[in-house]
C-alpha cells in the first residue's frame, strides 16, 4: 500500500505544474461549498417559520410582537420584514420594491464565493490541458535529445501529460457538480424569500385593511393605496 502510495504520488509530482495549481485551487473550491453547505442550512425551513408566525402577528394586529420576531429572530429574511414593518403609508407598489430591493441584498449575498467555485470548474480543463501539451512537448524533447522513440524514453512526458488531463477533469467535475448544486439551492432558498414576501404583503393589507375598517372606528386613516412615506 505504502508502495501504491508512492507511486501516485511520484505522478502527481510529474504532472506538477498544474497539478499543484489545481489542488491548490480545488481545496479552496471544497470549502467555500462547505461554508455555503452550512449558511444554506435551514435557511427555507426557517424562513417559513418565521413567516407562518410573523403573519399571525400581524392578522392579530400585534405590530409590536411582529418586530419582537423580527429583531430575534436570525434568518436573513427577517432584515427585510423589518425594513418593511418600519414604513408608513406607503403604495403597495413602492412597498413591494422597498422589499424586493431588500431580499435582492439578501440573495446576493447567499451567491458570495460561488462565482471562484464555477470559474474553476471551467477553467480547469483547460488547465489540464496546458499540463498535457507540456507532457508532450517533454516527450517529443526527450527524443528529439536521445534519437530514440522508444517507450523508456517518452514515458516520463506522457504520463506527465495523463496526469494533468485527468486532475484537470477531476477538479472540473467536481466544481461544476458543487457549483450546480449550490446555486439550485440559491434558487430554491430565493424562491422562498419570495413567497414569504408575498405573505407578508399580504398580511399587511389585511392590518391596514382592519385599520380602515368604519366597524372599528378607523374610518380615513391613509392606507399602503397612499404614496406619502415615512420612517418611524
Amino acid at each position: 500500500m505504502n508502495m501504491e502510495l508512492k507511486d501516485l504520488l511520484d505522478l502527481l509530482h510529474q504532472g506538477r505544474l498544474t497539478v499543484y495549481p489545481l489542488g491548490i485551487m480545488s481545496v479552496i473550491v471544497i470549502g467555500i461549498a462547505i461554508e455555503r453547505f452550512w449558511r444554506y442550512r435551514g435557511l427555507a425551513r426557517n424562513t417559513r417559520d418565521l413567516t407562518r408566525k410573523l403573519v399571525d402577528s400581524l392578522v392579530r394586529h400585534d405590530l409590536s410582537g411582529a418586530r419582537t420576531l423580527c429583531e430575534a429572530s436570525s434568518t436573513p429574511m427577517a432584515e427585510v420584514f423589518g425594513e418593511g414593518l418600519r414604513w408608513r403609508n406607503i403604495a403597495l407598489e413602492d412597498l413591494n420594491e422597498v422589499l424586493s430591493t431588500a431580499r435582492n441584498e439578501v440573495v446576493t449575498e447567499l451567491r458570495r464565493g460561488l462565482w471562484f467555485v464555477g470559474t474553476i470548474g471551467s477553467l480547469s480543463p483547460y488547465i489540464g490541458l496546458l499540463g498535457t501539451v507540456v507532457g508532450i512537448m517533454v516527450a517529443f524533447g526527450a527524443i528529439a535529445d536521445s534519437g530514440d522513440a522508444g517507450f523508456e524514453v517518452v514515458s516520463a512526458g506522457i504520463s506527465e501529460a495523463l496526469i494533468a488531463t485527468a486532475v484537470g477533469l477531476l477538479v472540473a467535475i467536481t466544481s461544476l457538480a458543487l457549483f450546480n448544486f449550490l446555486q439550485v439551492r440559491v434558487n430554491n432558498i430565493a424562491a422562498t424569500f419570495t413567497r414569504a414576501s408575498e405573505r407578508f404583503v399580504q398580511a399587511l393589507l389585511f392590518v391596514e385593511a382592519g385599520t380602515n375598517d368604519p366597524a372599528n372606528g378607523q374610518e380615513g386613516k391613509p392606507s399602503h393605496g397612499e404614496l406619502t412615506p415615512a420612517r418611524g
